[in-house]
């Protein structure tokens, strides 16, 4: 048994050591005109992301020393980091690099082959499918999700009375709470369950991937098998697959016992009528025939995760920004009283079009705090990708953290300013200058819907609350799937009507 053993760890070495000598070789013969720190046979760049100084400081002080474009390799795969607007532009306006690079295939599991992680004709049915559900005149209808929710969250932040809370936490149960019940027609009331398996699931699943995608031996799935993590996952599973096909079957009976029949028609009122996505999936046939089970359950998925976690991010990191910003803060907060002196009128859709700064201050923290700091294709065969031709399967990463922070786009970039985001500003710059939700052909299906979302939670928030810093704190970010916080975003939430001492 131990020589067994011993032989398949030699057998699993040596396929190591010739899949990275490849890589090495492809990176010789094609990538060595790309800046990078310094690449070794075998281990890559492994030791420069390996010393403790996390994956996006590391990043940052590439893109300072190296430009626009760095490689970098690791076990099992290359890279090429975009951080400057026209190399973003290649990528992104092409129409055939639409391919996911490996990680992706971790999300599989848990995702299937939904609109995150697919590829291909299914994918392309699937958007078509799915695009109407976001029409302007059907995100009208959820605005009373977001003023039913964001009224539970603020009689929550006013039992804190003016202490010091980290505001994600908070942030993660109201969105998914609107994510339920927005685009699944359900209730889940996270908000009164703090201690959520979902939430909870979400997280050591991301965490999950982003390990595996830096673990030589769990990259295997043989032997991914044999770790904790694996055991992790499959507990994880149960409870998000759980959920996920319980939410469908209460679904599909209530369609088969009402006999809906929901079309795209508008009423005589000239409103279409609420297409909530998941009622579209149910509702569809391919050839006659309804989709299968498994996908559905996978868009599901798949919105649950994007729709809750990075509009999450979002939130949570506007509210800082906020916090940090006394001066904008005011601005807003004068914005908000011009649209609503009483200060106690339910926000409408026209009311959320008219708050131009508040708008501004959001982009403004997606600049600074992008929810999906890195996301990246893959070609399917050789391509020349800005006159240089890259091997097929080599990952083109859209670093869009430090993309957001490059001083030839921004001066002054780690600077919060709103200005950049006026109109005239805006014009003034590449549209591949800024890509909180990517562009192109995969861009966010569902970024009209998050930007109403966060505008509309911010909103009710610094009508009833000002927003005080904790002096002192800076975030630590680190990244699984999104950008999160490790030490947490505190904020002071005091009542604007009270006496509490400032």
């Amino acid at each position: 048994m131990i020589l067994i053993l011993s032989l398949v760890l030699v057998f699993v070495f040596g396929y190591f050591c010739v899949l990275s000598l490849s890589h090495y070789v492809n990176y010789r013969k094609y990538l060595h005109k790309y800046p990078g720190p310094r690449c070794y046979p075998i281990i890559g760049n492994t030791f420069h992301f390996a010393r403790g100084t996390g994956l996006i400081p590391s990043l940052m002080k590439c893109k300072k020393k190296y430009g626009d474009i760095v490689h970098c390799m690791l076990p099992f795969s290359q890279r090429l980091f975009l951080t400057g607007a026209k190399p973003v532009e290649t990528l992104l306006s092409s129409t055939t690099l639409l391919e996911k690079p490996l990680i992706y295939k971790f999300f599989h599991p848990w995702l299937g082959l939904g609109l995150l992680t697919g590829s291909g004709a299914r994918w392309k049915h699937i958007r078509k499918l799915l695009t109407p559900a976001f029409h302007f005149k059907i995100l009208k209808q959820f605005i009373d999700i977001f003023d039913k929710q964001g009224n539970i969250l603020i009689n929550i932040l006013e039992k804190c009375d003016g202490k010091e809370v980290d505001v994600f936490p908070y942030i993660a149960l109201c969105s998914l709470d609107i994510i339920c019940e927005a685009t699944m027609n359900t209730s889940v009331d996270a908000q009164f369950a703090p201690n959520s398996e979902y939430v909870s699931s979400v997280h050591e699943m991301c965490a999950i991937v982003f390990r595996r995608y830096h673990s030589p031996l769990k990259a295997w799935d043989a032997l991914y098998k044999l770790s904790k993590d694996y055991q992790k996952q499959k507990k994880a599973l149960t409870i998000l697959h759980g959920y996920s096909n319980a939410v469908i079957k209460r679904r599909k009976k209530e369609l088969e016992d009402a006999k809906l029949h929901i079309s795209n028609k508008e009423d005589e009122m000239g409103n279409k009528h609420r297409l909530v996505f998941l009622d579209l999936l149910l509702l569809s046939e391919v050839d006659g025939k309804p989709l299968p089970h498994n996908v559905i359950r996978e868009e599901v998925d798949t919105f649950m995760f994007e729709g809750h976690d990075t509009t999450t991010s979002g939130i949570s990191f506007t509210l800082y920004c906020l916090s940090k910003n006394p001066e904008v803060q005011d601005k807003v907060f004068t914005e908000l009283k011009v649209i609503d002196p009483q200060g106690r009128k339910a926000w409408a859709y026209d009311d959320l079009q008219q708050m131009k700064y508040l708008e501004q201050v959001i982009k403004e923290s997606l600049r600074l705090y992008p929810p999906v700091p890195l996301f990246a294709r893959t070609p399917t065969e050789n391509v020349d990708f800005g006159g240089t031709l890259v091997p097929k399967g080599i990952s083109l990463t859209v670093f869009t953290y430090g993309l957001h922070r490059c001083p030839k786009l921004y001066p002054n970039p780690d600077v919060f300013d709103p200005e950049r985001f006026t109109p005239e500003n805006s014009r003034a710059r590449s549209i591949y200058g800024y890509v909180p939700f990517s562009t192109g052909s995969r861009n966010c299906i569902g970024q009209r819907f998050a930007m109403l979302e966060i505008k509309s939670i911010v909103a009710y928030l610094i009508r009833e609350f000002k927003l005080l810093e904790v002096v002192g704190h800076e975030p630590e970010l680190t990244v699984d799937a999104i950008l999160r916080p490790q030490n947490g975003l505190p904020i002071r939430f005091v009542k604007r009507n009270n006496n509490i001492k400032m």
